[in-house]
C-alpha cells in the first residue's frame, strides 16, 4: 500500500493554480477535507483526487460495489449497469466506491488480448466524436465507458459505430475512492 503525501494548503493552490486563500475557503466550506495536525491544515493525495473526482464528474466514473473473488482479485462491480460489468482492480477497499478510468488509459482491439492487463471487456461502438487529436469514442459494455484514441488508430481498426470491439485496461489504471 502506498503511504499518502501530505500538502499545505498552498501546495496544493500551486497545483490547483489557485490562491491559497480560495483553498482555504474552500476546505472552511468542507469542498476539500483536510486534516488538522497541531495549528497546520494538511491535504493528502487522497483527499485531492477524491476532490478532483467528484469536481469534475470524470468520464468513466461509477459507483460500485467492491469485493474479492474466489481467485483473491478484487473487483468493482458497478452498480447502475445495464449487465454485470466487474472490473479488476488494485485497492484494499472493499465494500461501496467510487471507480474511474481516464479515457486515455484503455485500449482499443478488435480481438480479446493476451497481455498483462487484467480488463478486457467488449462492447459495442455507441458514439464516434472527432476531437482535436483523435476521436473521443464510446464503447458500450454495459456502461458508457469513453476512450479516446487517435485518428491512426481509428483508420487503420476501420472503427466504425456498432462494431464490437473490447477494451483493454490494467486493474492499477482504476482510480478508487
Amino acid at each position: 500500500m502506498r503511504e499518502d503525501v501530505l500538502y499545505t494548503p498552498e501546495e496544493i493552490a500551486q497545483k490547483l493554480k489557485l490562491s491559497k486563500y480560495t483553498i482555504y475557503e474552500m476546505i472552511k466550506r468542507g469542498e476539500i477535507p483536510a486534516h488538522r495536525i497541531g495549528r497546520s491544515l494538511r491535504i493528502s493525495d487522497s483527499q485531492l483526487e477524491t476532490y478532483l473526482m467528484q469536481s469534475k464528474q470524470a468520464d468513466n466514473s461509477f459507483e460500485a460495489e467492491i469485493f474479492t473473488d474466489e481467485d483473491g482479485e478484487k473487483i468493482a462491480r458497478v452498480i447502475g449497469a445495464t449487465k454485470n460489468v466487474d472490473i479488476v482492480v488494485a485497492t484494499d477497499i472493499e465494500g461501496s466506491a467510487k471507480i474511474s478510468i481516464m479515457p486515455e488509459d484503455i485500449i482499443i482491439s478488435r480481438n480479446i488480448l493476451v497481455c498483462s492487463a487484467r480488463n478486457n471487456i467488449e462492447g459495442i461502438i455507441t458514439g464516434m466524436e472527432e476531437i482535436e487529436n483523435g476521436y473521443r469514442l464510446v464503447i458500450n459494455i454495459g456502461i458508457p465507458l469513453t476512450v479516446n484514441v487517435t485518428k491512426r488508430a481509428v483508420r487503420e481498426l476501420e472503427l466504425k459505430l456498432g462494431d464490437t470491439v473490447y477494451t483493454v485496461f490494467k486493474a492499477m489504471s482504476v482510480t478508487v475512492v
